[in-house]
Parts: C-alpha cells; sequence; structure tokens
C-alpha cells in the first residue's frame, strides 16, 4: 500500500465512509438494510415520520420518549415495514436515562449505526417574558441532551460498527431572527455549533449533520394552523405555498444517514419550503418603562 493511500493513520480502504461503489445503483445507496437507528421524540410528529422511514430504508429502528403509548404506536408502524422496532421510555433532559437508551439498544440488537435526535423544542415566548430558567432549559433540550447522547452513541457506533451517521433536527429558528423566540432560537443556533464541531472532532468515522426545518404540520405549530391570520401569512411567505410534512423532513434524514451521503458532515440541510425570512411574525407587545420609572 502506497503512502498517498494512508490519511490520519486510516487506509483509504479501512475507512468507514470511503468513496462510493461504483457499481452499486444510486438509489441501493439510500438503503440502509443491517443497520440499527435510535431516534429520540419518536412517538409523534418529525419522530415518528422518521422512525417509518428508516424502516422502509431497512433500518431496525429504536424510539425513545416519555410516553408509552405513542412509542408503541410507533414501533407498531415500524413492524409493520418488516423491521425490527424497540421502545425505550426515555426523559432526554436526564443524562442516566440517555445512558440507558443507547445500552439497551446495543444490548438488544448488537449495534448502534445511526442516531437521529428528534427530541427538542419549547413554544414561542417574547422575550421580556423569557426567565433564566425557561432559557436555560430551552439550551438544555435542544442542545445539551443532543450533545450528550451523541457522545454516548458515537462511542457504541464505534464499538460495534466502527461507525455511524448522526443526525440531529434543528429549525431555521437557529439561524433566522423571529419575534417571540429567543430562547427557542439560541437553542437551535446552539445545536448548529454543535453539530458542525462534533463533526469536526468525530470524523472520519462519525458523520454528523443537521435538518434545519421550517414550519412542519406538528402539533407544535398548531398555534399557526390554528390561526387563519398566522396561517395566511405563513403560506405567502413560504415560496413552496404550503406547510411541511413530517415526511419531507424524514426524506432528508434517510439521506444524512444512508451511504448516499458518504461525503457530508458538518452540514446544516435547510428542509423549510425556500424560506429566506420569517414567514410570519408572532406580534409582541412594545418594552415600555417601569411604572414610576
Amino acid at each position: 500500500m502506497s503512502d498517498d493511500a494512508v490519511h490520519d493513520g486510516i487506509a483509504d480502504d479501512e475507512r468507514p465512509h470511503g468513496p462510493p461503489d461504483t457499481t452499486v445503483p444510486v438509489l441501493d445507496r439510500f438503503r440502509l438494510d443491517g443497520q440499527v437507528a435510535v431516534v429520540s421524540g419518536g412517538g409523534a410528529g418529525i419522530g415518528r415520520a422518521c422512525a417509518v422511514a428508516l424502516a422502509q430504508a431497512g433500518a431496525d429502528v429504536v424510539v425513545a420518549a416519555r410516553t408509552q403509548a405513542d412509542l408503541d404506536e410507533t414501533v407498531r408502524l415500524v413492524e409493520a415495514n418488516g423491521r425490527r422496532g424497540l421502545a425505550v421510555i426515555t426523559d432526554v433532559m436526564e443524562e442516566d436515562q440517555l445512558v440507558a437508551l443507547v445500552e439497551r439498544t446495543v444490548e438488544h440488537f448488537g449495534r448502534l449505526d445511526i442516531l437521529v435526535n428528534n427530541a427538542g423544542g419549547t413554544g414561542p415566548r417574547p422575550a421580556m417574558q423569557t426567565s433564566a430558567r425557561y432559557f436555560e432549559t430551552a439550551l438544555h433540550f435542544n442542545a445539551t441532551a443532543p450533545f450528550l447522547l451523541s457522545k454516548r452513541a458515537a462511542q457504541a457506533m464505534v464499538d460495534t460498527g466502527g461507525a455511524g451517521a448522526i443526525v440531529n433536527i434543528s429549525s431555521r429558528s437557529g439561524d433566522m431572527v423571529m419575534t417571540a423566540f429567543v430562547a427557542y432560537g439560541a437553542g437551535k443556533a446552539a445545536l448548529n455549533m454543535v453539530t458542525q464541531d462534533l463533526a469536526a472532532d468525530l470524523a472520519p468515522r462519525i458523520r454528523v449533520n443537521a435538518v434545519a426545518v421550517g414550519g412542519v404540520a406538528t402539533q407544535a405549530m398548531d398555534f399557526v394552523a390554528n390561526d387563519p391570520g398566522l396561517l395566511a401569512q405563513f403560506i405567502a411567505g413560504t415560496p413552496m405555498a404550503r406547510i411541511g410534512q413530517p415526511e419531507d423532513i424524514a426524506a432528508a434524514v434517510v439521506y444524512l444517514a444512508s451511504p448516499a451521503s458518504s461525503w457530508v458532515t458538518g452540514t446544516i440541510l435547510r428542509v423549510d419550503g425556500g424560506t429566506h425570512r420569517p414567514a410570519f411574525e408572532i406580534p409582541v407587545a412594545p418594552i415600555e418603562p417601569s411604572p414610576g420609572g
């Protein structure tokens, strides 16, 4: 083997994400047969759609969330697509439960290849009504918890399969100025940097990317869908003229989890209907002098 075939101490033919096999048809590069995925926040919405899509691509799927009934339904859908599913009750705000989630996955399936950090959130709240506790919770939920789970999962990926892929579900709120989203936006902006820094630290064995989602038809968007004025703003402000569907995000996740994206890491992929500015604006009362001030 020539010196040119070795980089960073890893031979080209031993690299976990080497050049694509040109004999494999391009659509087959999206297959995930024999792989095991973990999806946090997998009980509904985007998480459920990701779990089902990963199963349709050939992966066995572990779904984690706090509600057993929701998880059971997702597992049923995974198994309906011919793959094995496992439900693990998990509160991502508790680090010991993140550790247990990874351990349970490896114990049950013998490996871990893909992590989708979907759990996250917090609703809109004007800056002047945002407490320190609310702000810190948003940061932990949207950035710290995915970081901690990624660390555990990455080690398990290398130990059981030699390589893996992490996909974080971020938001356009992380790079777009929006009223009433200071806590959530800061959390997703932090997640974007976690994505890029982890990608640098964990390459070449672990690829780390994120999907920055726009407005998607989940429970979190009910406040828009149920308000005719906000909904009209959203449709008018979105070039694709519709609210996104969980399956739109799931398709991007399958790409980033699969060998089709083997030369992609540290990328924030926008799946947002083409928006370049907020598609709606939540009214925020102007700040006023304190009484007697």
